[in-house]
This record gives C-alpha cells, structure tokens and sequence, in this order.
C-alpha cells in the first residue's frame, strides 16, 4: 500500500466531459482541486468501460515519467472489475464513493492505514484485498453538487428491477432511495434550467416496482414555485413505460417545460424482453407511445438493437416497433448491445445486425426521426455518449 509524503499530498479529480456529474457530487466532500492530466499527490479518477483503455493508458504513461502520486479509481468499470483496474491504480472505491472516498484520502494524508476503510480493494502482497461493502447511503446527508461543477440533481438511487444488461442495481441496489423534495428545491434553484437524473424519473418517492405520484405532483408542485423551468423525465433522465399513464402525464404537462419524454422501451420483442428482464412487454411501450402524443409529448423512445438473444425475427419485430413509434409522431435512439462489466450480459457478444436492418435505420436517421449509435459502422450520433 502506497503512502503519501507530507509535502506531497494535494489532492486531483483527473477532468473529462465523460465524469463531470462524478466530480459534481464529489467535489464537495473533499478537498481537491480539478486536473487536466497526472499530477504529483493523490489523483482521483471516475470511469466508465469504454474510457478504461484510454485511462490506463495515460496512467502508466504518468507512472514512465516519474509523476509521483497515489492513484484511485471509482465509478462504475472500477467497481465491476477492480482486479484489472488494480494493475494500474493503487485503490479501488467500489460502489458509492460519498463516504469510502472522503475516508480513504483522510488515511492516506493523515498517514492512517486504509485497510481499515470499507469499500475499497488494494493490493498487498500481490494480492487483492477487499475490505468489504458498506451500507447504502442517505442520499439527503449528501449535496448533489458543490459551487462547481454544477449537475443536473440526482432525486433518486437505485433500482429494483434486474436488466441483465444495467449495471445500476448491481452498484446501487434494489431499493430505491429518494432525495427529499426541501433538499432536492434548495440545489435546483442554482440550476438556470431544473433537470434531474433518476433510474426512473416517474417512481420518484416509489418502491420503484409502483409509481406514488401524489410524492411526484408534490416535488413538482413545490419545483414550479421556483419559478425557472423544469425539465423532468427528459434527458439526462428517462421513464419506463408502465409508468407513463394519463395522470402521470397531467402532471409533468401542468408543471414542466418539456413536451418530450425520455421511455426506455429496449425491444420490440416479448421473448428479449422477458430474457432480459425488462418486466414488461412492446405492448406497454406503444400504449405509453400513444397517451405521449395524447397529451402533446413527443415520446423519445431507446431501443438496443443486437442484444445477444436476439434472433431475425426478433430484431425485426423492434424495427416495427421503432417504425410504429416515429409513424405516429415520435423519435426512437437505437443502440447498439454493448456487454457491461458486473452484469449478467457481460461475457456476451452481440448478435449480427441484418443488412436491410442496418439500412432502414440509416435512413429514418437521415430523415431526421432516429438517432443513436446502431451498429459497428455507424458514426455514432447519440448524444449520450453510449
């Protein structure tokens, strides 16, 4: 285990367009300063799988020019694969990082033993050691974001539902944790636009498995007396489809500024949805398709295009389905399956995409009703970065 020199630990959060909601709600836990690249001291990184390489990368180059400091990885490929991340980063922070990271950097610049910290893996010995997971945190002891960066507030955490390809109740758990609406007002009121992240935007105040909207009306209700926009349910959120009723959408048209909403609807098959554990069927996708257009909302519907059960029946009837959404006014974001470390999917490979597939949903990007980032050599125009 690597300690720090007393002269030698200013703390870094390593910058990039991929990890500023990280940094948003981190930076106010710990006395850190925001970088462009390694520097001497402890160097705090958050990531995703597909920056991992490009991490490493930089990484051992930093170590090749004698840059002296203590590396930490978090976020979501370091939690699911800390053993690889280990070959290049001194400690891991798996899971939340609001307690275990505070705590680790207070035992490296105090000179404590980190072993003693829960929630992270290191290495000793060539070996790993992890020291175990820690309790779910209260979202409300925690700011969402500090002066800067700002982010869109996160109301809610966790998810009960099992996708095999998500990795959100794998990190977060099953039970769904809630901001209260007091503290959830007091952060939005420093946005210019309100906007919030949620694994479902509509179970605000919810199990999660049924919407409360009565809580949702009320976080709305005291939001609007803000008097700035509210953007809810649209990116960077989304809904899932049984959850999209005629009250439910009474409510976001009386209190909110978006006339779109974000609906994970995945695939047009029953039998991938039932494989992957959606927990419903394209029956409730087209039904929450319709009461948007119903109540003036343009639907914004995600579909996964070669999950790895698919067969071309399959991925035909979610072409349907994608037609069906954009003939009747709405717009889908199709994605390419892409396996995630720490989920069921993650050893998988996608199935082929159809040529005609491919095709069509070329050109229903060209006329402007798709986007997304479909198939291995499409361009990738999907604003989310996936």
């Amino acid at each position: 285990m690597l300690k720090l020199k007393e002269d030698n630990n200013k703390v870094w959060f390593r910058k990039s367009k991929k990890n500023l909601y990280s940094i948003a709600s981190l930076l106010p836990l710990v006395d850190a300063e925001l970088s462009d690249g390694p520097r001497p001291g402890v160097m705090l990184y958050s990531m995703a799988t597909p920056q991992a390489e490009k991490i490493y990368q930089e990484v051992s180059k930093a170590k090749d020019e004698g840059i002296k400091a203590v590396y930490i990885a978090g976020g979501p490929h370091p939690s699911a694969r800390p053993s690889d991340v280990l070959e290049y980063f001194d400690y891991v922070v798996i899971g939340e990082g609001e307690e275990a990271l505070p705590e680790l950097i207070e035992a490296l610049t105090g000179n404590k033993d980190p072993k003693y910290v829960r929630g992270i893996a290191f290495k000793i010995d060539g070996k790993i050691r992890y020291t175990g997971p820690r309790p779910p945190i209260d979202l409300d002891k925690f700011p969402p974001f500090g002066m800067m960066p700002k982010a869109p507030v996160e109301i809610s955490r966790g998810c009960p539902n099992q996708c095999a390809y998500c990795q959100t109740p794998r990190l977060f758990g099953r039970r769904m944790r809630h901001r209260s609406i007091s503290l959830i007002v007091e952060y939005a009121r420093r946005l210019k636009d309100m906007r919030f992240t949620s694994p479902n935007s509509l179970a605000y105040g919810s199990d999660g498995l049924k919407p409360r909207l009565e809580k949702v009306e009320a976080l709305l209700k005291a939001l609007s007396e803000v008097g700035k926009p509210i953007y809810f349910g649209t990116f960077p959120s989304e809904v899932r489809p049984e959850f999209v009723t005629s009250e439910a959408l009474e409510i976001l048209t009386k209190y909110c500024a978006n006339r779109s909403l974000n609906i994970g609807g995945q695939s047009g098959s029953p039998k991938v949805l039932q494989a992957i554990g959606r927990g419903h069927g394209p029956r409730e996708v087209e039904e929450a398709c319709d009461r948007c257009l119903d109540h003036g909302v343009t639907p914004h519907v995600d579909l996964i295009f070669c999950l790895p059960m698919e067969s071309p029946e399959d991925q035909d009837m979610t072409l349907r389905l994608a037609k069906m959404i954009v003939s009747r006014g709405g717009k889908v974001r199709a994605h390419l399956f892409t396996p995630i470390p720490g989920t069921p999917l993650e050893s998988s490979h996608p199935s082929p995409m159809d040529e005609k597939v491919d095709a069509c949903l070329g050109r229903m990007a060209l006329e402007g009703k798709l986007t997304g980032s479909w198939s291995i050599r499409s361009k990738g125009t999907d604003r989310y970065g996936i």
